[in-house]
Formats: structure tokens, sequence, C-alpha cells
């Protein structure tokens, strides 16, 4: 049984222009959302001291869903007839993530995980504004994305707050 692309939305071919654009956006978040898993699985294990505990906890939680989160843009990749990339095509850029020499340098790692987040935030957003009108399946996919990474930024704005009132970044 052969198949045939729809007549209409992102997965026609009139739009194939617009659909390899917004395939190249998605690898890149893809590519974000790894290398953030990288990061916060290094910066989950490496910080010391007795207020990294609940920093390295929360990372941890993290992780899964940053996985969760590329996983989500590789589906979305491939229903858009694209090809999710292997590991040869990966550039880190999160140097802002990278662990810090003082291990207790706890504010160092608060920073880089609210860089991140930013990072995609306003990615996600540059994704969602370039769907509008384009393709609502994906632009729901990367709203909720797009929620939950809000989220973390809130929570380590919070812990960088506690971090500055307490004289310690």
């Amino acid at each position: 049984m052969a198949m045939t692309a729809p007549s209409q939305g992102i997965l026609s071919d009139d739009h194939r222009a617009d659909r390899d654009e917004l395939i190249e956006l998605l690898k890149h978040a893809y590519w974000m959302e790894l290398e953030t898993v990288m990061s916060y699985v290094a910066n989950s294990i490496n910080p010391d001291g007795v207020r990294a505990e609940e920093i390295k906890e929360s990372l941890l939680t993290d992780v899964q869903e940053e996985l969760t989160h590329a996983q989500q843009f590789g589906n979305r990749i491939k229903e858009l007839y694209g090809v999710v990339p292997g590991s040869m095509d990966f550039t880190p850029e999160q140097t802002y993530l990278q662990p810090a020499e003082d291990q207790v340098d706890i504010p160092h790692v608060v920073r880089g995980v609210i860089e991140a987040e930013t990072g995609a935030i306003e990615h996600y957003n540059r994704i969602i504004e370039f769907c509008e009108g384009r393709d609502p399946v994906t632009q729901d996919m990367v709203i909720a994305i797009l929620r939950d990474e809000e989220g973390h930024k809130r929570l380590f704005e919070g812990f960088l707050r506690e971090y500055e009132a307490l004289g310690l970044a």
C-alpha cells in the first residue's frame, strides 16, 4: 500500500520548505535537551556540601523530564518526515553548565541552570511563533514543554534568591 502525503497542513508537499525549517528548529531543541541532560547529570553528582543536596536532588529529578522532552522532539522530527540526528551531529554549547572548579560553588550551578532554562524558553518561543498558522500539533507540544521549562527556571531563581539573601552568591 503506497503512502501519500496529505494535501493540507505541515505534512503536505506544498509546505515542504516550512517543514524543513521546522525540523531544523526541532533538531536544535532536541540537542539542547540532551546537552542539558548531560550537564544536569554531572551537576547532580559533583557538588559538595549540605546546601548542595537540594540542588542535586532537583537536578536529578529534572534529568528524566529533560530526557522526555528530547524524546518528544525526536518523535516529532520523525513524524514530520525528518531524521533524528545521531551523536556525531552533536556540538556542545552550554559552557555555563560545566562543573565548577570549586565543588561547593552551588550558585555557579544554579546560575547555569537558569541560563540553560532561559535559552530553552527563548528557543521554544521561537518554535511556537514559527508554528502559528502552520503546525498546531507541534505548537501544542512545545507549549507544554515550555511550561515545564518556565517552572524549572522559576524554581532555580528561587534558589538563587535564597543564596543571595544569605550572602552566599
